[in-house]
């Protein structure tokens, strides 16, 4: 995590033992000359002494979607404040939204936070949209910057129905709202707990934090929202401020109540740190996008196939197995539909077995079919940033067409060859008589002439209806166990090869 310039530490290797007595004699020589200066300049002394130490402002920015690496980074951000005892920290945000149990985890850390937390909605143009709404109401001091916006906090969530829901009305006279579409008897109980319960939720933030709890229900219900003129007419942020430095300068002297009781902030002068999301936070921000998620499940899967269908290879599996890991540490951090996974895990098996059975395509198509239906329900809300793509969607699945498409030719261009191996590759196969003395007897039964032919480079027992000379040339009619029933092969015409 980025705090401030490394401060530069002293080499631990011993020096000379001269080295090491010149050295101190000249720090008790600058340690009196200090002592002695600070006694001969009291006025320097009180000065030094009366003036308190402001402790440090730490800014925290955040952008895009609210998900489990923006959750994770605020959350030790604000730890990491309270550990350095800062006086105030400044979550600077533009966010879309995002998602609910993320928020709500950023929430629980900010109304747990012994540090003074303010939301600043920065630069202009930055939005605090859905989850930005709610972290906004939770922090003790809210501002926006000109030109900034916030609001439209319904919750949304795939499957809620909303296309046949009618249109709602505009308020009365007196701000209310007529009838909201999202109470109608149109649309299911499920979506109806939904939006009650966060009207309810941000309702009681904007009663701790004594703001606009009417306004805060209609961004809930009518998704409505304010500039950051009307946001401060409206009692919904507390100030507003042209950037960072404009904001502590206002802050000055205010006092916060926190959960260990009141603060007076003394920002104007104070030391500013800026947090960046670390390596744990990009790696976090990465695996838990959708499209890298559902990849790397993909992956997964056919790293495995290759391994068990090729045992011994090694990085297939080992690739495959790490992959997939990753894959399903995501999605128990998303909020996710099972059947969408089932469905995911049935068309990659689908597609496996392809591979391995003659359908000729017929599994294959269907896991292609079964793995798009999962990727379009994978993901169990339409919060910004957090759905799989339609092309992301058909690039995967072309690509299983593809292996299909080539598994599949592969199993016809086999079928139709002859085959080469096996007891069943003997018949129809031509050898020679190498023994003729036994091809000229008959065998225990009387029934057949038994002999020894060289077939497919072996020693093979034969057994023919008529005698036949050594080396004659045999064809092979039929096998049984150890001995083959042969006959005597067409001669070649003459300049003609041999069949």
């Amino acid at each position: 995590m980025k705090i401030h310039p490394l401060r530069r530490i002293a080499s631990t290797r011993q020096a000379p033992a001269s080295a090491r007595r010149r050295s101190f004699s000249a720090r008790c020589a600058a340690t009196l000359i200090a002592l002695a200066a600070l006694v001969a300049s009291p006025a320097v002394h009180a000065a030094s002494t009366s003036a308190p130490h402001a402790g440090e402002v730490v800014a925290i920015p955040v952008s895009g979607a609210i998900g489990p690496a923006s959750a994770d980074f605020i959350t030790r951000s604000l730890a990491r404040a309270a550990a350095d005892h800062a006086q105030l920290a400044v979550i600077e945000l533009d966010t879309p939204g995002g998602l609910d149990t993320s928020m709500r985890q950023i929430i629980k850390a900010i109304l747990g936070s012994p540090v003074p937390v303010a939301a600043f909605i920065a630069p202009g143009g930055a939005r605090a949209a859905s989850a930005g709404t709610y972290i906004v109401y939770a922090c003790h001091i809210a501002a926006m910057a000109p030109g900034t916006n916030l609001g439209a906090a319904t919750p949304i969530q795939i499957g809620a129905p909303g296309a046949g829901s009618p249109a709602p009305k505009p308020p009365d006279e007196h701000g209310k709202a007529a009838s909201s579409p999202l109470a109608t008897d149109t649309q299911s109980t499920e979506t109806r707990k939904q939006i009650d319960d966060a009207a309810a939720y941000i309702r009681g933030l904007a009663q701790l934090r004594g703001r606009n709890a009417q306004w805060a229900e209609r961004a809930v219900r009518e998704a409505v929202s304010l500039s950051a003129g009307e946001a401060l007419a409206e009692n919904v942020v507390d100030l507003t401020a042209r950037d960072l430095p404009d904001l502590l300068r206002k802050l000055d002297g205010r006092t916060v109540e926190t959960s260990t009781g009141a603060h007076k902030l003394a920002t104007e002068r104070a030391p500013v740190v800026t947090l960046e999301p670390d390596w744990r936070s990009h790696v976090l921000a990465v695996v838990t996008d959708p499209n890298v998620a559902l990849i790397l499940l993909t992956i997964g899967m056919y790293g495995l196939f290759f391994e068990f269908a090729n045992p011994g290879f090694v990085l297939p599996g080992v690739a495959g197995a790490i992959c997939l890991l990753i894959g399903l540490f995501a999605l128990q951090l998303l909020p996710i539909s099972y059947t969408g996974l089932a469905l995911i895990f049935l068309g990659i098996a689908f597609l496996i077995a392809e591979a391995f059975l003659p359908t000729f395509g017929t599994l294959g198509f269907g896991g292609i079919i079964a793995f798009a239906a999962g990727a379009l329900m994978l993901i169990d809300t339409d919060a910004p940033g957090y759905g799989v793509p339609l092309p992301m969607i058909a690039a995967i699945s072309a690509a299983g067409a593809v292996f299909v498409f080539f598994v599949s030719s592969f199993a016809y261009r086999a079928r139709r060859r002859p085959v080469v191996t096996g007891g069943e590759a003997l018949v129809g196969s031509q050898g020679e008589i190498i023994d003729a003395a036994l091809a000229a007897g008959d065998d225990a039964g009387g029934q057949a002439i038994v002999g020894w032919a060289r077939v497919h480079g072996e020693r093979w027992r034969v057994r023919a209806a008529a005698p036949l000379a050594e080396g004659a040339r045999v064809r092979v009619t039929a096998r049984h166990g150890l001995t083959l029933d042969v006959e005597p092969a067409q001669e070649p015409p003459r300049g003609g090869a041999s069949p």
